[in-house]
């Protein structure tokens, strides 16, 4: 059977087997080269309140939350889009 691309979906090269991840909503076992990452800073203060705060020069710690996601939830929150065939050829990266 033909495929669609040439990587099939991957970006492992020829690196052989690589790790496995668990995707952040709906926990199927995805190959990490395979899965999408998300990553978004995360604040324990409410935003208008940590926006006064930072006004009267306060510093407020944040962390980093990382999310892997498989393709199907990947494209169901928009962090993928589905492209056409000729964008899919083309290497361009899209400013995001």
């Amino acid at each position: 059977m033909p495929f669609k691309r040439k990587s099939r979906g991957r970006s492992k090269g020829s690196k052989g087997s690589g790790t496995t991840i668990q995707c952040g909503s709906c926990g199927q076992v995805v190959p990490r080269d395979k899965a999408k990452r998300s990553t978004r800073r995360v604040s324990l203060v409410d935003h208008q309140l940590g926006k006064e705060l930072r006004a009267q020069g306060t510093y407020l710690a944040s962390w980093t939350d990382t999310k892997w996601y498989c393709i199907s939830c990947a494209v169901h929150r928009g962090i993928v889009k589905v492209r056409s065939e000729v964008d899919r050829h083309s290497r361009v990266r899209r400013r995001r």
